[in-house]
């Protein structure tokens, strides 16, 4: 931020891995940021498939009842005892994070200068470094589906929207 010559209230970060993020999106994430006392927001997406729920490679979120991210997992979150993993999607809400965050621009030097915490090390995941760190990541469920293209097989899958 302070090598450019201009000023902005917000910051959107597309991941790499999200070539499909769609302009409602990006405005749903914006809005989240127009919230008082919202420094940090991302968009999460119900999981519909058991697939995907066991995916290590789709962060999945747990959120809080006034829509903040209590923690993000590689793993099924929550882990529900008393039913087979085939049996937990009609029991309870899971959601898979999707790779799209809006900063507060005031944030991003704080952000920046946090060192890599035990559980980002663990999970691999970079938004638990600002979660170990006491920071409150705001999150919007979205409808719309995105192709992240982390594996090969993902990259078959987006070449094979791109043809549709």
């Amino acid at each position: 931020m302070s090598k450019l010559d201009e000023s902005f209230d917000a910051v959107i970060n597309i991941q790499g891995d999200e070539p499909f993020i769609q302009p409602g999106q990006i405005d749903l994430l914006a809005g989240a940021l127009l919230e008082e006392n919202v420094d940090i927001a991302t968009l999460v997406k119900i999981i519909r498939s058991h697939d995907e729920l066991i995916n290590e490679n789709i962060p999945k979120v747990v959120i809080a009842s006034n829509g903040d991210a209590l923690y993000f997992s590689r793993q099924p979150i929550p882990f529900m005892k008393n039913f087979k993993t085939e049996h937990w999607l009609p029991q309870h809400n899971y959601y898979k994070h999707i790779g799209i965050y809006g900063y507060q621009a005031s944030i991003l030097p704080r952000l920046t200068q946090l060192q890599q915490g035990v559980l980002e090390k663990i999970e691999s995941l970079e938004q638990l470094r600002w979660l170990e760190n006491g920071f409150k990541i705001r999150t919007r469920i979205t409808e719309l589906e995105t192709i992240a293209v982390d594996t090969p097989e993902d990259l078959q899958r987006a070449q094979q929207y791109i043809s549709q």
